[in-house]
C-alpha cells in the first residue's frame, strides 16, 4: 500500500486531479495472432507505435503495460514503459479489461485518472490524447471513448434458413441517403478509453457519469484482429502512422554492425591470418582466377581497405550509400570502437571510408555515449543506436531509435525497438538508415500538419 503522501500527491501536470495514468493491455496468450502485441510491424514491435505516442504526448505522469508474459516485459520496458505484472486471475481468457484495470489501480492508489490504451491502434498519435484528456481535465468530463465515423447502412440479421424478410435499421429504402446528405455514424473504433478511478472501482465500468467521445479519422482508425489484417495495417501504419519527433544523431557500432565483426590480418610466417568473408580485402588486389562469378559479384558490393600493418576490412556498399543519406539528411553519424577491437587501428582509415566521426568506447559503451549526447545538449529522444552486443542494450533501450542486426546478441536484439532482417556486414545499416529517414520524413511532415492545424484553428 502506498504511503499516505503518496496517495494524495498532485498530478505534476493537472493539480487536483493527482495521477494521470496510461495503461496498455498485453497479455501474452493471444487467440488470432501469437505473441501479437510484440510482432513487428512495419519493423517496431506493436506495441511500441502505441507507447511511442503516450510517452511523446507529455500528458502521462507515467504509463504502463499490463501483462502476463516475459517477452512482452522487456520489449515494454525497452520504450520506456513501466509494467504491472497481473495475476493469473485476470490472465485467463475469460479476463476482462474492466478486472485487469480494477486490479492495476488497487496496486496503484495514487492514480485517479486512467487511459486505457488498445495495442492494437498502431496509427494514434499524441495529439489524440492530448485533446481527448482535456474534456477531463478542463470539462468535467468522467469518461471519454474514442470513435470513428462510418458511412456504413445497416439491416437486420435474419437467422439462416428462416422466412423472415430482413428491415433496415438505419435508412429508409425509398429515399436512400447520398453520402455527402448523411452526417454518417459514430462507431467506437477502440483506440482508447479515458476513465476517473471512481467510476471504474465504485461504478464497475469504463463509460458513464459525464461521458464524451473523441472522433478519430478512419485512417488512423487500425484495429488488428487477425493475420490477414497485418499487411494492410503495415501500408496503413507507414502512411498514418505516428513515427516521434525524428533524430538528429545516430551512434553505429563498427564491428558487428558495419563489418561482420571479423578482420583480415594478411598472413605470414610470424602473423598467421584470419579469414573474413566477402572477397578480397584490398582495394589494389586483382581478382583471383579462381574466382566463382557469384564471389566477384559478392566481392563487388564491399568497399575494402587495409592499413599500413596489413589489417583490412570490409564494409558493404549498401551500408555506407545508408550512411551517406542519413549525413545528406543533416544527421551526425558516429562510428563506434571498442578500445580492445583491433580495428581501433583502422579508425583514421574508416573516417575518410565513411566521412563519419570515429569514437573509441571501453568495455560498457553507455558512459562515453552519454558524454555525446550530453555535449550535443540532447535528449536520448533525439538519439539512434545501432549495436550488437550484450554491453549495447542500455543505450539500445534508452535511444529514440534503436536496432540490432539479426545476428546479433539475443540481448542486443531485445532491447533494440527496430528489428533488422540482415545480419552485421551485410545491409543492416542499410536496413536501418532507411527506417530512420522515413522516420524523420513522417515528424517532419507531421510537424507541418500540425503547423496548419494550428493555424487553422
Amino acid at each position: 500500500m502506498a504511503a499516505p503522501e503518496q496517495e494524495e500527491a498532485e498530478s505534476l501536470k493537472y493539480p487536483g486531479i493527482r495521477h494521470v495514468a496510461a495503461l496498455i493491455l498485453a497479455r501474452g496468450g493471444s487467440k488470432g495472432i501469437p505473441l501479437k502485441n510484440i510482432k513487428p510491424l512495419a519493423g517496431i514491435p506493436l506495441i511500441g507505435w502505441v507507447l511511442r505516442a503516450a510517452i511523446d504526448s507529455g500528458e502521462f505522469d507515467s504509463v504502463w503495460v499490463s501483462t502476463d508474459h516475459d517477452e512482452i516485459e522487456k520489449v515494454a520496458k525497452s520504450w520506456g514503459a513501466k509494467v504491472h505484472r497481473r495475476s493469473e486471475e485476470v490472465s485467463r481468457d475469460s479476463s476482462t479489461s474492466l478486472e485487469t484495470i480494477q486490479e492495476f489501480l488497487k496496486e496503484n492508489p495514487e492514480v485517479t485518472v486512467v487511459c486505457n490504451i488498445q495495442a492494437t491502434s498502431p496509427c494514434l498519435h499524441p495529439s489524440h490524447l492530448k485533446n481527448a484528456l482535456k474534456k477531463i481535465t478542463e470539462d468535467g468530463y468522467d469518461s471519454i471513448f474514442s470513435v470513428v465515423r462510418r458511412y456504413q447502412l445497416r439491416w437486420k440479421e435474419v437467422k439462416k434458413g428462416s422466412d423472415e424478410c430482413t428491415e433496415p435499421e438505419n435508412l429508409d429504402p425509398a429515399k436512400r441517403p447520398r453520402r455527402r446528405d448523411w452526417n454518417g455514424e459514430l462507431i467506437e473504433n477502440d483506440s482508447f478509453h479515458f476513465a476517473t478511478r471512481d467510476l471504474i472501482m465504485k461504478e464497475g465500468r469504463l463509460q458513464g457519469g459525464r461521458v464524451a467521445y473523441f472522433e478519430m479519422k478512419p485512417e488512423h482508425s487500425v484495429d488488428i484482429d487477425v493475420d490477414i489484417d497485418w499487411p494492410v495495417a503495415e501500408q496503413r501504419v507507414l502512411r498514418y502512422g505516428y513515427f516521434g519527433r525524428g533524430v538528429s544523431l545516430m551512434f553505429c557500432e563498427v564491428s558487428g554492425c558495419l563489418t561482420d565483426g571479423r578482420v583480415h590480418l594478411s598472413g605470414s610466417l610470424d602473423r598467421p591470418g584470419v579469414s573474413f568473408a566477402g572477397g578480397p580485402c584490398d582495394t589494389d588486389s586483382g581478382m583471383s582466377s579462381n574466382v566463382s562469378d557469384s564471389e566477384a559479384s559478392s566481392a563487388k558490393s564491399f568497399i575494402h581497405s587495409r592499413d599500413t600493418e596489413g589489417f583490412s576490412v570490409s564494409i558493404h556498399s549498401r551500408d555506407t550509400e545508408g550512411l551517406r543519406k542519413l549525413q545528406k539528411n543533416d544527421l551526425k553519424v558516429v562510428l563506434l570502437i571498442s578500445e580492445e577491437d583491433v580495428l581501433r587501428q583502422m579508425r583514421f582509415k574508416l573516417k575518410m571510408m565513411t566521412d563519419c566521426e570515429v569514437m573509441l568506447v571501453g568495455e560498457d559503451p553507455l558512459k562515453d555515449v552519454q558524454s555525446m549526447v550530453e555535449k550535443e545538449k540532447l535528449d536520448w529522444k533525439d538519439v539512434a543506436y545501432m549495436g550488437c552486443d550484450a554491453a549495447s542494450a542500455s543505450c539500445l533501450h534508452l535511444a529514440g531509435l534503436s536496432a540490432a542486426p539479426a545476428d546479433a546478441h539475443p540481448d542486443a536484439i531485445r532491447a533494440g525497438k527496430f528489428a533488422c532482417k540482415q545480419g552485421g556486414g551485410a545491409g543492416a545499416v542499410w536496413e536501418f538508415a532507411e527506417h530512420v529517414l522515413l522516420q524523420k520524413q513522417q515528424a517532419r511532415l507531421q510537424m507541418k500538419q500540425d503547423l496548419i492545424d494550428r493555424n487553422c484553428f
